[in-house]
């Protein structure tokens, strides 16, 4: 499960950077209009918030899956990166998109994404250190293993 909880991981934070980092800056920098270049955006982003949505919610479940008691600092880190996701497509793209007081919005958009992405990596970053931690243990209790 701890294998699964890293790939989604990892797969959260990799498409957030690729999407926010790389490929929407490239729309703006080579499509003809700024609208243009807008409205791929926002297919991105909204493709970008479904799959926050699924790796985070696979990620809920696993972790209570593996551990049954208490909840894990991970799934707070989950959680806060969802919610920015959808208050992201929810709240703030509809009013980019209707064009309201755009840098407001466009600054507050920016803001729930770097969260995401933020969460999505502090995730990855733990639950890698954790899986080393593991290992560590694992071949010390082991006699012999170097």
């Amino acid at each position: 499960m701890q294998r699964l909880q890293i790939f989604l991981a990892a797969l959260w934070w990799g498409s957030a950077s690729a999407v926010g980092f790389w490929v929407v800056p490239l729309l703006f920098a080579n499509l003809e209009t700024p609208a243009m270049a807008g409205q791929m955006a926002a297919h991105l982003f909204t493709a970008q918030t479904w799959a926050a949505l699924i790796c985070g919610l696979l990620m809920l479940l696993a972790a209570r899956r593996q551990q049954q008691d208490a909840p894990q600092a991970p799934s707070l880190w989950t959680i806060a990166g969802m919610l920015a996701a959808l208050l992201l497509e929810v709240a703030v793209k509809p009013r980019i998109l209707a064009h309201e007081n755009m840098a407001l919005w466009h600054n507050l958009g920016s803001a729930f994404y770097l969260v995401q992405w933020v969460c999505a990596g502090k995730l990855l970053w733990q639950l890698g250190a954790s899986t080393e931690v593991a290992k560590i243990s694992s071949d010390e209790s082991q006699p012999g293993v170097d």
